[in-house]
C-alpha cells in the first residue's frame, strides 16, 4: 500500500506531504484546485515522461517520493532480477532538474524507467472514468475469472510446465535448424576429417622431422669432416696417432735417465688411448653416413604436408590439427545420432503436452463452474449501480494451442439496454458504464487477490443520488481488502470514506499555491456540507452531511 508521497516544486505545490492511510480514502476540492496535479506527481512515481514546465520554480528541481509497503506482494525475486535492494518498505524517488535531466531511484538505487514502471504496476493503479482499456485485455479476463475459481495452485503448476514446455519447442526448433546446417555440411566435414585422418598425424611429429631434416641438410658437411678426422688420427702417413705413439715411447725410454719423462710419456700414451678410441667410433659412424635423397624427399613432402594443413586450418601446430580432427569426428558423431536426441526431445514435448492437456482441461472446468457466478455478482453490483438491465457474460473459446493461461479465451460481453444484445463489453458501453464494470469486476478481484493502490480519478462522473451511494459503499467495501483512493465531487461518495483529503489553493504575492490537508471528522462535516450545499453553508446542509456520513 501508498504511506507516504512528498512532492516538493511541483506545478501548483511548493511543498506537500501526504500520510496515506489503508482503507477508503477520498480527495475533494474545487476545480482547478490541484487535484489532478497529485495524479500528475503520482504519474511521475509510474515512470511516466517529464517534463521541465512541471517545475514551480524553474530554478530548482522537482523532487516526488513515494513510500509503499510491499510486505505482501512477494516482490523478492523481482528486485533480485533487477539488482535491486530489497525491503519491506520501498522507496520510489523521481527528480526532474531544471536543465530537463530526469532520474528514477528505487530505494536510493539509480533505476531506469522500464523497471520503474514494470515495479509500480504492481502497486499503484490510477483509473479513471476512460482507462477502461484492461476490460478487453484477455489476461485480466482471465485474472478475474481465475480469482473467483481459485486456480490459484493448478495455474501455477500449469505456467511452470508450460514454460518448460514452451523452452523445449524451442531447443527442438534450434537443434532441428541446427541438424539442417549440419547436413547440409556434411559432406565438408567428413573431407575435412578424412583428409587429416590420412595424414596420419602424431603429437611430435612436426618437431622430430624438422630435427631430421636439420641433420640431413647437413650430411655432407659431416661425412667430409669424418672423413678428415679419419685421415689425419690414423691413414695418412705421419698420422696423429703414429706419431704419438713414436714419441710416448721414446719418453719412455728416457725415463732411466729423465725422470720427468716417464710421467709425460704415460699421459702421451693416456692421450693415444682416447685419440685411438675416437678414430674407430669415427671409423664406426662413418660407415652409416650416407646421402639418402629418398628420405630427404619424404621429409620434405611430409613437412610440406603438415604445413599445408596448419595453414589451411589456421593453427599453428599438429596439436591444433589434431584438436580439429577431435572436432570434427564429434560433429559428425551429433550429426550421426540426431535422430536419437531428436526423437528423445520429441518424446519429451509429446509427454509434457498429454500434461498440459490434462491442467488446461481442469483449469477449464474450474472458469466454467466460475462462470454463472461471476455473471451473477457483476449483474447484481450494475443494477444497484444504476444499471438496471445490465447483462454480463463471460464466452468461452477454445483456443488452437497452448497459451501462457490455458487454452482458454474469455471475452466479456455486455449489454446496458432492456433486450439489448450482448456484444463485447470494449464496443457496446460508454465510458461511464465501462467505469461502472470496472469498478465491480475490481471490487470481486480484491476479495480474492492482493491487488495494488487503486485511485479512481472522477469514476463517478455522470452519477448522483442513489446510485452515488451505492458507489460509495461499494468502494467502501473494496477499502476492507486494499488501498482505495477517489477522487470525487460527490458528498454521497465523501460521506462513506475512511479517511478525508482536501485540495484548495490559494493566491500569495507572487503565485498560486496548492495544498492538500487531511480533514477531522468536524472538518469533514463541513466540507461535506458544502458539496451538498455550496459556499452558502446551512444548518439543514451540516444536518445532511451528518445523515451521509452515518453520524445520525
Amino acid at each position: 500500500m501508498l504511506k507516504s508521497l512528498s512532492v516538493e516544486n511541483y506545478a501548483l505545490i511548493e511543498k506537500a506531504d501526504v500520510i496515506w492511510r489503508d482503507g477508503f480514502s477520498v480527495i475533494t476540492g474545487e476545480t482547478g484546485s490541484g487535484k489532478s496535479i497529485l495524479l500528475g506527481a503520482l504519474s511521475l512515481i509510474q515512470g511516466n515522461r517529464a517534463d521541465v514546465k512541471v517545475l514551480k520554480d524553474p530554478e530548482r528541481k522537482c523532487v516526488v517520493e513515494a513510500e509503499f509497503d510491499i510486505s505482501n506482494y512477494n516482490l523478492q525475486s523481482f528486485f533480485d532480477e533487477n539488482d535491486l535492494d530489497f525491503d519491506d518498505i520501498c522507496i520510489i524517488r523521481r527528480e526532474i532538474s531544471p536543465n530537463g535531466k530526469s532520474r528514477a531511484f528505487i530505494n536510493d538505487v539509480p533505476a531506469p524507467l522500464s523497471v520503474l514502471k514494470s515495479l509500480t504496476a504492481y502497486l499503484i493503479d490510477i483509473h479513471s472514468q476512460h482507462a477502461t482499456l484492461l476490460l478487453s485485455q484477455d489476461e485480466f479476463q482471465l485474472q478475474v475469472l481465475d480469482a473467483l475459481a481459485d486456480t490459484g495452485s493448478i495455474r501455477n503448476k500449469y505456467t511452470l510446465l508450460f514454460r518448460d514446455f514452451s523452452a523445449k519447442k524451442k531447443n527442438l526448433s534450434e537443434l532441428l535448424s541446427k541438424l539442417e546446417s549440419q547436413n547440409s555440411n556434411k559432406d565438408y566435414l567428413e573431407f575435412q576429417l578424412n583428409q587429416l585422418k590420412e595424414a596420419n598425424l602424431s603429437e611430435n611429429e612436426q618437431t622430430e622431422l624438422e630435427d631430421e631434416l636439420a641433420k640431413l641438410s647437413h650430411i655432407s658437411e659431416l661425412k667430409e669432416v669424418l672423413e678428415k678426422t679419419q685421415w689425419h688420427l690414423t691413414e695418412k702417413e705421419d698420422s696423429i696417432c703414429a706419431s704419438l705413439h713414436e714419441v710416448s715411447g721414446k719418453m719412455q725410454e728416457l725415463s732411466t735417465v729423465y725422470e720427468e719423462t716417464n710421467d709425460w710419456g704415460k699421459g702421451l700414451g693416456n692421450a693415444l688411448i682416447e685419440l685411438k678410441e675416437i678414430a674407430r667410433e669415427v671409423e664406426s659412424r662413418l660407415a652409416d653416413v650416407t646421402i639418402d635423397p629418398q628420405r630427404m624427399e619424404f621429409i620434405h613432402n611430409r613437412l610440406d604436408l603438415i604445413y599445408t594443413l596448419e595453414k589451411k586450418h589456421k593453427v599453428d601446430d599438429i596439436k591444433g590439427l589434431l584438436s580439429l580432427q577431435n572436432n570434427f569426428e564429434k560433429e559428425l558423431e551429433l550429426i550421426e545420432n540426431s535422430d536419437e536426441a531428436v526423437n528423445e526431445l520429441k518424446a519429451c514435448i509429446e509427454e509434457q503436452r498429454k500434461e498440459l492437456e490434462q491442467l488446461s482441461n481442469t483449469l477449464t472446468l474450474q472458469r466454467k463452474k466460475a462462470k454463472q457466478p461471476l455473471e451473477q455478482s457483476i449483474c447484481d453490483i450494475l443494477h444497484g449501480l444504476g444499471i438496471p438491465n445490465a447483462k454480463f457474460e463471460a464466452e468461452f473459446d477454445e483456443l488452437a494451442d497452448f497459451s501462457a493461461n490455458g487454452k482458454d479465451k474469455i471475452t466479456f460481453l455486455f449489454s446496458a439496454n432492456k433486450n439489448g444484445s450482448l456484444q463485447s463489453i470494449s464496443n457496446v458501453a460508454s465510458g461511464g458504464e465501462l467505469s461502472r464494470v470496472m469498478l465491480a469486476l475490481k471490487s470481486i478481484l480484491s476479495k480474492h487477490e492482493n491487488l495494488p493502490t487503486i485511485i479512481l480519478d472522477e469514476i463517478d462522473t455522470g452519477v448522483s443520488g442513489e446510485v452515488a451511494d451505492k458507489m460509495g459503499e461499494l468502494m467502501k467495501k473494496m477499502g476492507e481488502y486494499m488501498q482505495v483512493v477517489s477522487i470525487t465531487h460527490l458528498p454521497q461518495i465523501a460521506a462513506k470514506c475512511s479517511t478525508h483529503f482536501k485540495v484548495y489553493k490559494e493566491d500569495d504575492e507572487e503565485s498560486t499555491v496548492s495544498h492538500i490537508i487531511e480533514l477531522s471528522e468536524e472538518e469533514r462535516i463541513k466540507e461535506i456540507a458544502q458539496m451538498l450545499s455550496g459556499s452558502n453553508l446551512t444548518e439543514v446542509a451540516i444536518e445532511n452531511a451528518k445523515v451521509l456520513m452515518g453520524l445520525k
